[in-house]
C-alpha cells in the first residue's frame, strides 16, 4: 500500500513565520486518512526546538537571514550569499527528488530563495507531484508586489507549474484577488482556506514564572529580530495593580538589544522576560490580553482566542503586518498602534500603559465573525489532490 508524501518547503529569512506556519499545517496534514508522511524543509536553526507532528521529519538546508535593510546574507557560513544558494539548491534537488511527494506545498515563494526550487519543481512537476502555492493573507502593498512579481516573473511560473494556490486568510478581511487585479487564470486557482488558526493550540497553560491564580499580560514580539523597539516599550510600561506581565523577546532578537530589555527587567517583581517558547499559543487564552507585532503566526493565534490584543506592526522593509493590522483592526478583531507612537528615544511606554489600563479587566473579545479554520480546510484540499492519478511518468527520480 503506497503511502502518501507530502513536502512543505519554506525559505526561512525573517523571524520564524515560515517554520511556525509549516508546522502547523504539518500537524494538520498529518491527520488526512491514509497517514502521510511529511517532510518540512527548513534552513531555520531552531526547527528542531518546536515539537513534530506525527510522521514529521525536517530537512534541514544552511540558513539564510534578511537584514532590516531587506537585503539576504548568509545566515551562519562565512561563505558568500551565492554559495550558500548554491548549496541549499543541491539539497533540495537531491532531497525532494530522493523523496518523491505526492504533493509539495511551497510557502510564499514559488521557485523559493534566488529560485533555489526550480529544479526540483521541474523533476517533481515531470513526475506528477501536485504542486501548491500557499500565501499568507497579505503580501504587501500592491505597488510592491506587482514589481516584484513582474520582475521574477511569478504570475507565469505559478500557471506554468502549480496547480492551486493557498491564500491562508479571510477575503472578507483581506481579498488577495480583488487587492492585487489577478486576472481569471490565476485568481481561478486561489483557494481561500481561512486563517490557520483553530486547532494550533491543542492546549491550554500558563506561563511557568506565573504562579496560579495571578492575572498576567503577555508580549510577544515574533522571532525577535526587529522587536527591540516594543520589547523596550512593554519592559518601561507599569501594569495594572496587581498583573504581571510576561515578555518574549524571541531567539533571534540580537544579544545587544535582548541584554538592555533584560536589564530592565531586573528589580521589577512583576515582569519576566523569556527569550524563546516553543509554543506561546498555549499561553494565549489564559492571558487578560496581548501585546505584539503583526506577524501572521503571532496573529492568528491571537485570532483563535478571545483575549484582547494590541498590534503594533513593523512598516519595513514590507508593509505586510501594518495592511494586516489594519485590517482586522477595521473588523473589530484586534486593536492597532502604529509603531511611531512609541517614539525613538527614548521610547514611549504610555500608549501600551493607557491601552492594557483600558482593556486588562474589561471585556473578552469575539472573533467569531471571521474565518478561523484554515487548518481544517486545508486537509480537505490535500485530501482532494492526493486523491487524483499522478502521471504514468511516476518514478524513483534520478538527480
Amino acid at each position: 500500500m503506497h503511502v502518501p508524501r507530502i513536502a512543505l518547503y519554506g525559505h526561512d529569512t525573517l523571524g520564524l513565520g515560515h517554520i511556525r506556519r509549516n508546522l502547523a499545517l504539518a500537524s494538520s496534514l498529518s491527520t488526512i486518512a491514509g497517514g502521510p508522511d511529511l517532510l518540512v524543509v527548513t534552513g531555520a536553526a531552531e526547527a528542531g526546538s518546536f515539537a513534530l507532528p506525527p510522521r514529521t521529519d525536517l530537512l534541514r538546508i544552511p540558513s539564510i537571514r534578511k537584514g532590516r535593510d531587506g537585503r539576504y546574507r548568509s545566515g551562519r557560513l562565512a561563505s558568500g550569499l551565492d554559495t550558500v544558494v548554491d548549496i541549499r539548491r543541491a539539497v533540495l534537488t537531491a532531497g525532494l527528488s530522493a523523496y518523491d511527494p505526492d504533493l509539495l506545498v511551497v510557502d510564499k515563494v514559488a521557485l523559493g530563495l534566488g529560485d533555489e526550487l526550480e529544479p526540483a519543481l521541474r523533476l517533481l512537476r515531470a513526475a506528477g507531484t501536485r504542486l501548491v502555492l500557499g500565501l499568507r493573507d497579505v503580501l504587501d502593498d500592491p505597488d510592491t508586489v506587482r514589481r516584484e512579481w513582474e520582475t521574477s516573473a511569478v504570475e507565469e511560473t505559478v500557471l506554468d507549474m502549480f496547480d492551486e494556490v493557498w491564500a491562508y486568510g479571510d477575503p472578507t478581511v483581506h481579498d488577495l484577488v480583488r487587492v492585487h487585479g489577478w486576472e481569471e487564470s490565476l485568481g481561478s486557482m486561489v483557494r481561500f482556506t481561512g486563517y490557520l488558526a483553530h486547532g494550533r493550540c491543542r492546549r491550554r497553560a500558563r506561563p511557568p514564572v506565573i504562579p496560579a491564580g495571578v492575572p498576567y499580560v503577555l508580549c510577544s514580539v515574533g522571532g525577535g529580530a526587529d522587536g527591540a523597539r516594543l520589547a523596550t516599550a512593554f519592559a518601561r510600561s507599569k501594569f495594572p495593580n496587581g498583573v504581571s506581565g510576561v515578555l518574549l523577546t524571541g531567539s533571534q532578537m540580537p544579544v545587544e538589544e535582548r541584554s538592555r530589555v533584560e536589564s530592565l527587567a531586573r528589580g521589577r517583581d512583576d515582569l519576566h522576560v523569556i527569550p524563546f517558547a516553543p509554543d506561546p499559543a498555549a499561553w494565549i487564552p489564559s492571558a487578560r490580553a496581548v501585546v505584539s507585532m503583526g506577524g501572521y503566526n503571532t496573529v492568528t493565534e491571537v485570532l483563535a482566542s478571545t483575549t484582547p490584543a494590541l498590534v503594533v506592526p513593523r512598516c519595513r522593509p514590507r508593509r505586510e503586518q501594518a495592511i494586516r493590522a489594519r485590517a482586522l483592526a477595521d473588523h473589530g478583531a484586534v486593536d492597532m498602534l502604529d509603531e511611531t507612537a512609541l517614539g525613538s528615544d527614548p521610547i514611549a511606554p504610555e500608549p501600551i500603559e493607557a491601552w492594557l489600563q483600558q482593556v486588562v479587566r474589561g471585556p473578552r473579545v469575539d472573533r467569531s465573525a471571521l474565518d478561523l479554520d484554515g487548518l481544517h480546510r486545508v486537509r480537505g484540499l490535500a485530501a482532494d489532490l492526493l486523491s487524483e492519478d499522478r502521471k504514468e511518468t511516476h518514478s524513483v527520480l534520478a538527480v
